[in-house]
């Protein structure tokens, strides 16, 4: 049942769009902060001495651990979202499971304080349910948009989520800045490497209490749904797989989903890689001048991205209506190529500022279209859940076999610029899979 406490707010409305959009705001700061920029100048700090990491009698370089470290969690996200999607279906309340993988991440974020090499196992382990909470969390967020949302609205309340995460992770960031510039302003005491280490720390910190605090304002308004009074079985339990059966069987008659799925697949799979592991290229392959001069660039050029990729998503919104939203999409995985291109030859940290910002345009762009373009497709239904739950999992799939496709290329080059080109055969494999997927018609809304 609906919270007692809280307003029940109809379908469409703009400020049960906003309460849907404003869990953008409060778990992108692990997106920024975490995945995009602190933790990964942190991460090359620590590892300073040494670029490798001793692993069953194997020494595995820093860069490639971490990738497939991320492959390993969203493996699990992968298996574990359709057993929850089963039970949230089941028992009508997927906002209680939201709220646990929330919980679990934010959690998680404070752990990284102790992020050490000395305890690199139990880091490694911090970031992996970071990251869990994380993309099992968006399982259920992305599940809620036909829910709170018609499908004419369904571009701009993407585009907004996404621009509300922006602007929300910048604030936070800018705030981590300033501890890692200037801990002495905050009483940070140690040497200029030691106290910008403890900021970055705290940073993380920040993290988990922004990430749970935020969430509290999309809890108090998203629906819960309707409860099931039956008994819990193990049949129950395994529903959300049984779903996914079913949403694959429908796909055989549903041949535009299906298309745009397939597409979906490939060239996910090269975007969230290549996002994922943007930050690592930049510490290792850029040739900055000192370990400060490397600290800033990297955050400014990761608030550069974040900047210019609110215009960015309110110009691919736009670019939408206008001309629809496959031939974006195929513009946006054309540009996307050029730029995977365009990096494995940048040296310089301008030539990384620049990059930097194209990327910023066409990344936001993407991730919101695709969502909202999915949604378009869905057959009319009241079974949201299952149907973004295999989205989720097509997606995490393609994940798993980026990162470690990245990963393994990584280890046995030693170089991650190898890496990036070889994805640039998937944003154009993907641009030409979209080409097959038929136009959207409009729905009624």
């Amino acid at each position: 049942m609906q919270n007692k406490t809280a307003p029940v707010l109809e379908k469409g409305s703009k400020k049960l769009i906003n309460a849907w959009a404003f869990y953008d705001w409060a778990n992108s700061v692990y997106t920024l902060v975490i995945s995009s920029a602190i933790f990964p100048i942190y991460y090359g700090l620590i590892f300073s001495d040494t670029n490798s990491i001793p692993f069953f009698g194997y020494e595995v370089k820093n860069t490639a651990m971490i990738s497939f470290v991320t492959a390993s969690a969203f493996l699990v996200v992968a298996f574990i979202s359709p057993l929850l999607s089963g039970i949230a279906d089941y028992i009508g309340n997927k906002k209680r499971f939201m709220k646990l993988f929330v919980y679990i991440g934010s959690v998680s974020c404070f752990g990284l304080y102790w992020f050490e090499i000395e305890t690199i196992y139990m880091g490694l382990l911090f970031y992996f349910l970071a990251m869990i909470g994380l993309w099992a969390s968006l399982v259920f967020y992305n599940s809620y948009l036909p829910d709170i949302a018609f499908p004419h609205q369904h571009d701009r309340a993407s585009a907004r989520g996404f621009s509300m995460g922006y602007i929300g992770s910048v604030l936070l960031l800018l705030f981590n800045l300033t501890m890692v510039m200037k801990p002495q302003w905050y009483g940070i005491t140690g040497s200029e490497l030691e106290a910008s280490l403890k900021a970055m720390k705290y940073s993380f910190v920040s993290v988990g209490i922004w990430w749970a605090g935020w969430s509290q304002i999309s809890f108090y308004y998203l629906p819960n749904g309707n409860s099931n009074s039956q008994k819990m079985t193990k049949d129950v339990f395994w529903n959300g797989f049984r779903e996914l059966r079913s949403v694959w069987e429908d796909l055989k008659n549903n041949f535009k989903l299906k298309r745009y799925l397939g597409a979906f697949f490939v060239y996910s799979m090269s975007l969230q890689t290549v996002l994922l592991v943007a930050a690592y290229f930049g510490e290792e392959e850029i040739a900055w001048g000192s370990t400060s001069e490397k600290t800033t660039g990297l955050i400014i050029s990761i608030l550069l991205i974040q900047l210019v990729g609110i215009l960015g998503a309110i110009l691919t919104s736009r670019s939408s209506e206008r001309f629809g939203n496959i031939p974006t999409l195929i513009v946006i995985n054309i540009i996307w190529a050029g730029l995977c291109v365009y990096a494995y030859y940048i040296q310089t940290p301008f030539e990384f500022y620049c990059i930097a910002g194209m990327v910023g345009m066409v990344m936001g762009g993407l991730q919101s279209l695709s969502r909202s373009t999915y949604s378009k497709y869905l057959p009319e239904t009241e079974d949201t859940t299952s149907y973004f739950s295999f989205y989720d999992v097509t997606e995490k799939i393609g994940i798993i076999i980026g990162m470690v496709l990245f990963g393994s290329l990584d280890q046995i080059t030693g170089s991650m610029r190898t890496s990036i080109l070889f994805f640039v055969l998937f944003f154009v494999v993907g641009a030409v899979l979209l080409l097959r997927v038929p136009p959207l018609q409009p729905k009624a809304s």
